[in-house]
């Protein structure tokens, strides 16, 4: 059985699309969404997952040629333990599957570390799969769209993103955090910050700092942190499993 199962929610995803497919026949992504109109939605995806020739894992997976993919099957990515047993359970992510995940991550995998409140616009849903497609199997799983354009959200200098922090310090910093933030990456619904790549890290504490992202608690948290300190919280948290 997989982990968490599939909820009401999600089985009723399940029947309307099964319904289509029977009365349809075959139902491509493509065929119910906008791409274009998706490379826009995807943006609230961008700052943890990437699409494109060059993508690769950052906060999440990479998501080329998600499309027909057992769950939790990217190499050298580290998923939640209830995301690898759905995996092993048999999950594959096909259309039914992602729209109901996209629509409410954890209602189709309560342990998900996924910290997303999902898209509850169905054609919002429709457009950024149709988007996603274009990274899978149309064409023939060779992500050749170009990948998803979007700004810097924040400007950091050169120098700030070479800092290489001390990850014992980093450790003595993270105390604070971990008053929230859990160290073995467990989510109870604070996100989970272990495994983050250094530069992601960065630049989140950055954008907090900037107070680009809104959160206040965050913003003030940041906003005490030095260049150094933020570049030691990175080395500390990143290279915790």
């Amino acid at each position: 059985m997989m982990s968490g199962g599939i909820s009401g929610l999600a089985g009723l995803a399940v029947g309307i699309l099964a319904s289509a497919l029977l009365a349809g026949g075959k139902l491509a992504a493509n065929e119910i969404g906008d791409a274009d109109r998706g490379r826009d939605v995807f943006r609230a995806c961008a700052p943890c997952h990437q699409v494109g020739a060059d993508a690769t894992n950052r906060v999440g997976p990479q998501l080329n040629g998600i499309f027909g993919r057992k769950a939790a099957s990217v190499d050298t990515y580290v998923y939640s333990k209830s995301l690898a047993r759905a995996g092993s359970d048999g999950l594959i992510w096909d259309l039914v599957r992602l729209d109901a995940y996209l629509e409410n991550p954890k209602a189709l995998v309560s342990g998900t570390r996924m910290n997303f409140r999902g898209l509850k616009d169905k054609q919002d849903r429709d457009d950024v799969l149709a988007y996603l497609r274009l990274f899978s199997d149309d064409p023939a799983n060779i992500p050749e769209a170009q990948p998803t354009a979007r700004p810097a959200e924040v400007d950091l200098p050169p120098e700030i993103l070479a800092l290489v922090g001390d990850p014992d310090y980093g450790e003595y910093l993270g105390s604070e955090c971990q008053t929230c933030h859990q160290g073995d990456g467990s989510d109870a619904g604070i996100p989970a910050i272990t495994g983050w790549p250094d530069e992601d890290f960065v630049v989140a504490m950055h954008a907090y700092k900037q107070k680009v992202r809104p959160h206040p608690v965050m913003q003030m948290m940041a906003g005490r942190l030095s260049d150094e300190e933020i570049a030691a919280l990175a080395a500390y948290f990143g290279g915790l499993e």
